[in-house]
């Protein structure tokens, strides 16, 4: 069965080709970086204009890629739920399009679906129901349990700010461009972890809750007052403390859920599961403990088409598709469980 998935849920515009949910035909990105850089963010209007520009280039350079036709496919996938609103309008548009023209059954994806369904698609059988998984994004940190195709059930999320935010807002502080995660990563290999204390959020907390915002004021108030004494920034030191402060909440965290609820198989997803230490660590760690640990590819990690297409697959065989009356929402409970992560109002 070939899927073809589109994902417009932030800023990058993408297309994958996929196989029954495992071999990837086409992953096809364009990223809008450049467009966004001297904002220090995402400006959600000139990103959906970007993905209005780029979607249709991107699906000829997808079929390209994998040498097939519209005709090829036998169904059309889409990140529906979950982003910015008027980026997900893009996509939603573009695969409705696709699936009236070619008379395809229209699959819709919720965003989170996409990274948690990068390991399983990699991963598969080694990685068996049910597991823990550890997503990590500019708009997400979440812990889960994946007890079937579907289904999912929340063990811990981030109260504030996510840790993929928390780095682009230290990025942005420190002049460093966008995204931030990269920039900070590259600097911190260079830098001493030990540099500055600061402190790791609810670290010690019984529960399995985030907190990134004290942390990222705690690094604001170092350059500030570094700033005002009118000393030199050690960037490369700021960035090693900051990431390795995140990095142990991470870890932590993860370790602790697995213990709580018995889990033997970790898997680690979003944009931020491409950060080495991060990486490391949980892998280091969750050895010592006999558990094993799952991540993707690089081109899996951060947004894009084939996560979508490989998800449509398997939750297809599952809750059927979804016909042509989906909408696009920025923020949706998730899965067949309804599983409200954010606070209520946002769901509104």
């Amino acid at each position: 069965m070939l899927i073809l998935g589109i994902d417009t849920t932030c800023d990058d515009t993408s297309v994958g080709i996929v196989e029954d949910g495992r071999t990837i035909h086409a992953n096809v990105i364009a990223s809008q970086h450049m467009a966004h850089e001297r904002f220090g963010g995402i400006v959600p209007m000139i990103a959906a204009r970007q993905h209005v520009k780029n979607v249709n280039l991107i699906l000829d350079a997808a079929l390209e890629e994998a040498g097939a036709t519209f005709g090829d496919m036998d169904a059309v996938a889409v990140s529906n739920h979950q982003g910015l609103l008027l980026s997900l309008v893009v996509g939603v548009s573009a695969a409705k399009s696709i699936a009236i023209a070619q008379d395809l059954p229209l699959i819709g994806i919720h965003h989170l679906e996409g990274h948690i369904y990068s390991n399983i698609m990699e991963h598969e059988p080694e990685l068996a129901f049910p597991f823990q998984c550890l997503t990590v994004a500019g708009g997400h940190t979440l812990l889960l349990k994946i007890e079937d195709h579907g289904k999912y059930v929340l063990l811990g999320h981030t109260r504030d700010d996510a840790a993929g935010e928390a780095y682009d807002k230290i990025a942005r502080r420190l002049d460093l461009g966008y995204p931030g995660g990269p920039i900070i990563e590259k600097l911190a290999q260079k830098g001493n972890p030990n540099a500055f204390a600061f402190p790791r959020p609810m670290i010690d907390k019984p529960n399995f809750e985030f907190s990134f915002s004290g942390l990222k004021t705690s690094v604001i108030r170092a350059i500030e007052k570094l700033e005002q004494a009118g000393e030199p920034l050690p960037v490369e030191d700021l960035c090693a403390s900051f990431q390795q402060a995140v990095v142990d909440v991470l870890v932590s965290k993860t370790l602790r859920v697995a213990e709580a609820e018995g889990l033997t198989r970790i898997a680690l997803a979003g944009g931020v599961a491409m950060n080495s230490l991060l990486r490391a660590t949980l892998d280091a760690a969750a050895q010592e403990r006999g558990l094993r640990t799952f991540s993707p590819s690089p081109n899996l990690c951060i947004d894009n088409g084939a996560m979508v297409a490989g998800a449509a697959y398997y939750l297809w065989r599952h809750r059927g598709p979804s016909g042509l009356s989906i909408d696009a929402r920025a923020n949706a409970p998730l899965g067949l469980l309804n599983l409200k992560y954010k606070h209520a109002s946002k769901y509104k």
